[in-house]
């Protein structure tokens, strides 16, 4: 019998294959369970539109996680931070802290998209990548500054 598998199923396949298996299997557990579907000619017909569509949707994500990265590459991100004696920081810098800044700039950016090697501890300036869908990545580059001690109000 040939099914429609309706979600991913280990050893046998992935979501919308066409799959010839026993009709036993497919009547009595796949499709009770609604993980496949008769392969009919109206099943089949479905299942090419629902692809087309599914197809045009990851384009257009596509699309859109490109002109994100574009904009996102090249970045200078600035934190000012509060600094103790020989400019150490009192806070470090991390992924969340980033994602969080980038949020405020307008980029939806999870924290674990935010690739640092360990959270930022010193003054300078450091490469971060960042990993969005589709395997794409954008360069930015965070500048940690110590901030302007406050003047003190003289009379």
């Amino acid at each position: 019998m040939k099914v429609i598998l309706l979600k991913d199923i280990d050893n046998l396949g992935k979501k919308y294959e066409v799959k010839s298996i026993k009709n036993g299997y497919a009547r009595n557990f796949l499709i009770p369970n609604g993980l496949a579907k008769p392969a009919t000619a109206s099943a089949m017909a479905e299942l090419k539109e629902i692809k087309e569509r599914e197809e045009k949707t990851a384009e257009e994500h596509l699309i859109e996680t490109q002109k994100i990265a574009s904009k996102l590459d090249g970045q200078e991100i600035e934190f000012l931070v509060k600094t103790g004696v020989d400019e150490q920081l009192f806070e470090s810098i991390t992924s969340l802290k980033i994602s969080k800044k980038l949020g405020e700039m307008g980029f939806e950016i999870k924290k674990d998209q935010v690739i640092l090697e360990k959270p930022i501890k010193e003054l300078g300036e450091f490469p971060v990548k960042i990993i969005l869908d589709h395997h794409l990545e954008a360069k930015i580059t965070l500048i940690v500054e110590s901030e302007a001690p406050s003047e003190p109000v003289g009379e």
